[in-house]
């Protein structure tokens, strides 16, 4: 999934890594003068390690004229990026299958680094070292792993420690598709974990190429008459493997004792480290791949489901792409089936315009943010099939209704949650009138925040009971997050504040501009649908009267003169406002950063503002 702009640096660098393991492997087995489990060393580090591998081998290891191997690699420094990369091949090979494979299985993050250092430690050991060094070496297979066992152990804790922490912390860091190994990131972090661990890696095995505990480059030649085996440190010696091909070790048991010691102290912090800034106890499967906001405070303790509930909405999910000129809240005509109102509604995965170049990845009924305004009449008999095609389980509630508990829509209070691609009826007898809406209440923090609401606006069966005006519009809030072109759930809390702010999915100048003639009057049902914040909405051009609070209609006495009303979460309140003079009167949340698109001003204003045009 292309995400980030580092996507597109990912991609960019595995092509560079293949066309330098390309050129490594062409060049290798051309003619450079070395053993064949060298040859396939540097490949299989360069495929990992890309140009830097590359680098490490033009620099080190070509024959930079014939006959001048032997001479070329000599220098200690270059003998102890040998004995690192022929670590690092083994053992990075098998800590990346290793990790893609519990990945796949869905194990725990702390149990994943174990098997890791298990698998990088046994594949190292019994086949880079015992195995294809037999032959070089002499001695039985079981000979070479008791001798290979040591310096295997030091080289392994080494490159592990830092390993280890650098794929722990980026795994388990904002960008969670780092585990899943169907993702190019998980890949690049792998690449960075291989660069990482090399350069832990290599002061420890310059020291033991230096004292012949561990061979370094070796020159190889095949010809008619001879086969020359064996490279040569700074002081002229003959390198080998633990005394084979003459080589011969200068460590004692208290050096070699140290260096392993040293090297598990750095291996066990740097297992055990990140614990303690990111949850280690999580798999790929938990998390899901999971893209967190900037600015998120994650924890040891932060769990999964949390995780879940603020990642954004991943671009590859989008089912539907609504025009830019699309709008929401509109009116859903019902069809009649033996005198009940039928609806139909479905949950999907949508992109939509809040501006004309501004886009979200949301949530949507029938395509449309808000979703459909279901107007029905005190006494009708409805039903409402809910479909559900979005990534997770959902419900709707229908707030403020009485009506059967069953129908009240609560996840796993009132009903089981409808999975994706599962259909649940919602049927009932409509008893009251005024302004209400319908949301999720299953996620409900991410879902509500996403898009999924809609007015339901049922009229009194007495037509006199209503509070008549000339016009009327229904204000739906809203608050959005967008950072680096993901859509996340906005909230109250820690890399949630919105940057982005609606009326009826569209932020100023995009929202509508409603025409009214001097004199007459226009309802607004200001609704707070999805908005953690208390938005006081204000109208200029005069003072409005609150007729209705939360659906219930005031009576006369209890009407009273406002300009602004605090429209809480939840909350709705009806009020009628008159066109006294001519012009563009706004309607508007009086808290200014709410006024603002990404905290700029656009044509006047920005976001939780409309126009009222009266001629």
């Amino acid at each position: 999934m292309i995400a980030f702009p580092y996507d597109y640096f990912l991609l960019a660098w595995f092509a560079i890594a293949l066309s330098s393991a390309a050129y490594v492997a062409y060049d290798q087995f051309a003619g450079n003068p070395e053993p064949t489990v060298m040859k396939w060393a540097f490949v299989l580090v360069t495929l990992y390690m890309g140009p830097f591998g590359l680098l490490l081998y033009v620099l080190a290891d070509k024959e930079p004229r014939p006959g001048e191997h032997e001479r070329f690699t000599s220098p200690l420094w270059k003998q102890g990026v040998g004995s690192t990369i022929h670590c690092v091949a083994g053992d990075a090979t098998g800590i990346i299958l290793a990790a893609a494979t519990t990945a796949l299985l869905g194990l725990p993050m702390w149990i994943d680094l174990i098997v890791e250092y298990l698998a990088g430690f046994s594949f190292g050991l019994f086949i880079f070292q015992s195995l294809f060094m037999k032959k070089m070496m002499g001695g039985s297979y079981w000979q070479n792993v008791k001798m290979s066992f040591m310096p295997e152990f030091i080289s392994m804790n080494s490159m592990m420690a830092g390993m280890a922490p650098t794929m722990s912390l980026l795994m388990m860091g904002r960008d969670m598709r780092a585990m899943d190994p169907l993702e190019l990131v998980f890949w690049g972090v792998m690449s960075l974990g291989v660069i990482v661990g090399f350069a832990t890696a290599y002061p420890f095995n310059v020291w033991m190429a230096g004292a012949g505990v561990k061979h370094g480059l070796m020159t190889e030649r095949r010809s008619a008459s001879t086969k020359r085996s064996g490279g040569h440190d700074g002081g002229g010696r003959q390198q080998g493997e633990h005394g084979g091909s003459g080589m011969k070790s200068e460590a004692t048991a208290p050096q070699l004792a140290a260096l392993a010691g040293v090297t598990g102290f750095l291996l066990v912090t740097g297992m055990v480290w990140p614990g303690f800034h990111v949850n280690l106890s999580l798999s790929a499967r938990d998390v899901d791949g999971a893209i967190m906001p900037p600015g998120m405070i994650n924890t040891f303790e932060l769990p999964a489901a949390a995780m879940r509930e603020m990642a954004a909405v991943k671009p590859r999910q989008v089912g539907y792409e609504a025009p830019n000129t699309a709008r929401g809240d509109q009116a859903l005509q019902p069809r009649l089936e033996n005198g009940v109102k039928v609806f139909d509604i479905e949950a999907s995965v949508i992109r939509w315009n809040i501006l004309p170049d501004v886009t979200m990845q949301a949530y949507a009924y029938n395509r449309q943010i808000p979703g459909p305004r279901l107007e029905l009449t005190e006494g009708d008999h409805v039903r409402i099939n809910v479909r559900n095609t979005l990534p997770e389980s959902t419900t709707v509630h229908w707030h403020g209704l009485i009506l059967p508990n069953e129908m009240d829509g609560p996840a796993k209070v009132t009903q089981a949650p409808i999975p994706p691609g599962g259909s649940y009826s919602y049927e009932y007898t409509v008893g009251q009138h005024g302004t209400y809406f319908y949301h999720s209440h299953d996620h409900p923090d991410r879902q509500q925040a996403l898009g999924l609401y809609g007015a339901l606006i049922i009229q009194p069966k007495d037509p006199s009971a209503e509070v008549k005006a000339d016009h009327e519009y229904a204000i739906q809030l809203q608050e959005w997050l967008k950072r680096e072109r993901l859509t996340y759930p906005a909230m109250l809390m820690e890399g949630e504040l919105p940057n982005y702010f609606t009326i009826n999915g569209k932020a100023y100048p995009a929202t509508d501009s409603v025409p009214m003639k001097i004199g007459q009057t226009i309802k607004l049902r200001f609704i707070g649908t999805n908005n953690n914040f208390v938005h006081p909405m204000h109208v200029h051009g005069g003072p409005f009267q609150v007729v209705a609070v939360d659906g219930i209609t005031l009576s006369e006495s209890a009407r009273y003169q406002a300009d602004t009303v605090n429209v809480g979460p939840g909350q709705r309140y009806d009020v009628i406002w008159t066109a006294r003079k001519a012009g563009k009167w706004l309607v508007h949340c009086h808290i200014p950063h709410h006024t603002a698109n990404n905290n700029v001003e656009q044509d006047g204003g920005g976001g939780l503002m409309l126009v009222l045009n009266v001629q």
